[in-house]
């Protein structure tokens, strides 16, 4: 009896992989036929400059979002925050009869800013261009092939949000699309919705989410956003790092001073901002702020076994990035996922190169970017970090100094922290619906999957188990290198079309 048992038990197990195999093969064959209107439509998308901050043009993609859907038979609806002109989310739903779990399928609209003199001259940021390669690895424009004709699935599409994250959201919509023409239906509720504030800190998604708890229901939330496993392996994340920026600004001279007539003796808000920053990290990358890493919750012990299974890539890493001694934070790249960073995003003081002067400057400012960890609240680190600045003997405050302030305290620091600061968060692995979220995914590659308990990015992913008591994973989707944040932004092409497989394969599951 319990050999029959465990050969009816094998046989349905395999009876539903082949099942699924059948279904994906289906997909693959229709984005095989349709490739060419699938990035037609992209290349559209793409060309809407998406800064969250250009109220315009941030409706603009809105609205073509909400066109995406209704064109797929799916109405649409825009979801606004109860602040006035913020940019609204999209939100579509298909109602499955029978159906036994209810899946929303996130990714975000709006973009990082650019700035265009750092592109190559030949790559405008939100001009959707077809590259043969990376730019870094002489990649060179190409025209799009005729009609009929496929493409290449390593060439680039260089453009601006190309990868993060207008592909999560060209992904779920065609997803969805391919598995419907391709005579299939999902087995489970969808709800689609897409985010315009995620770049600048999910202002507002919070009010959103508050606002429409019951629209929002749902047993999982699976967000479609972020690079695979530097290896090419497909990666299922279920964890997210906080996040959020602070800017500092020291004060020098009121006006800007002729460094011959008073060099060594007007202070340099240069010197004393590098000098600053120099007191918060120790020569191997350990932020030495007190308490910075007191609150890291550790991971559990099947947290540890995932990342233990997951394929080193340090060295890989360290090859391709032109460096060969890493920070020495955590043991390995992966394990630094789990402790809280500080990273200096950018330093301006006066002009560089061409432009310099010889002055001493006014004022010199940073933009300092704070990871946070399970256990760390963002708003206490920012505290430590003003309590580390007071400590170098700085007055601190957070507007500009007046006279009086000038005329008292030698070293004064202006410190204002981002409103749309976040902390981290992390679903269990263990549960039964991340592990049916693996198999599903695992069903549509003959692949390795990468599973990692916490990811480096930041989503705010805590906001929406907070407000809506909701489990939520990240399904990852692009090439590890495709200048994310960064200007020459690309995405390779086979990575959509394997993400759009996966994706299918979430909405296939029971």
């Amino acid at each position: 009896m319990k050999k029959t048992f465990v050969l009816l038990t094998f046989l349905c197990l395999n009876f539903a992989l082949l099942a699924q195999n059948a279904a994906i093969e289906k997909v693959r064959q229709f984005r095989k036929t349709n490739e060419h209107a699938i990035l037609d439509e992209y290349f559209e998308f793409l060309a809407i400059p998406n800064f969250a901050f250009d109220k315009k043009n941030i409706m603009r993609n809105a609205q073509f979002i909400a066109a995406m859907l209704e064109k797929r038979g799916i109405k649409a609806k825009l979801l606004p925050s109860q602040t006035f002109g913020t940019p609204p989310a999209v939100y579509g739903e298909v109602l499955v009869p029978g159906a036994k779990r209810t899946i929303v399928l996130y990714a975000h609209y709006d973009g990082q800013p650019v700035n265009p003199d750092k592109w190559a001259p030949h790559l405008p940021p939100y001009q959707p261009l077809l590259m043969n390669t990376s730019l870094e690895k002489g990649g060179k424009i190409i025209d799009k092939p005729t009609p009929g004709t496929p493409y290449d699935p390593e060439w680039r599409i260089s453009c601006r949000s190309s990868s993060d994250d207008k592909a999560g959201v060209m992904l779920i919509i065609n997803a969805y699309d391919a598995l419907i023409k391709s005579g299939q239906k999902p087995n489970c509720n969808l709800k689609f919705f897409f985010e315009g504030e995620e770049e600048i800190g999910s202002l507002h998604l919070g009010e959103i989410l508050d606002q429409h708890q019951g629209l929002l229901k749902s047993d999982l939330w699976v967000i479609a956003d972020g690079p695979v496993h530097q290896t090419g392996a497909p990666k299922v994340g279920f964890g997210v790092r906080g996040d959020v920026n602070m800017d500092i600004t020291v004060f020098g001279p009121k006006r800007p001073l002729h460094s011959g007539h008073y060099g060594n003796w007007a202070p340099n808000p240069a010197h004393q901002l590098v000098r600053l920053l120099a007191s918060m990290k120790d020569d191997e990358g350990r932020v030495l702020i007190q308490d910075f890493y007191k609150d890291a919750v550790p991971l559990s012990a099947s947290e540890k076994a995932e990342i233990a299974a997951v394929p080193p890539v340090d060295e890989q890493m360290k090859k391709e990035l032109g460096f060969i001694q890493p920070e020495k934070v955590a043991p390995t790249l992966v394990e630094s996922y789990g402790m809280p960073s500080l990273n200096i995003n950018g330093i301006r003081s006066a002009d560089v190169g061409e432009n310099a002067r010889n002055v001493i400057p006014t004022e010199a400012s940073v933009t300092l970017d704070l990871r946070q960890v399970m256990g760390t609240d963002y708003l206490r680190q920012i505290e430590r970090v003003k309590e580390h600045v007071r400590k170098q003997g700085f007055y601190v405050i957070d507007r500009e100094p007046t006279d009086e302030e000038r005329q008292k305290y030698a070293k004064i620091a202006k410190i204002t922290a981002g409103k749309g600061g976040y902390n981290a968060q992390r679903t269990p692995i263990d549960l039964p619906i991340a592990q049916d979220l693996i198999k599903a995914v695992k069903q549509t590659t003959n692949k390795q999957v990468v599973i990692e308990p916490t990811s480096g990015g930041s989503l705010p992913l805590f906001l929406i188990e907070k407000i809506l008591n909701a489990q939520v994973a990240c399904v990852c989707l692009v090439n590890h290198d495709n200048n994310q944040h960064a200007e020459n932004e690309n995405v390779r092409l086979q990575n959509l079309w394997d993400s759009l497989e996966q994706l299918a394969g979430v909405m296939l599951m029971k």
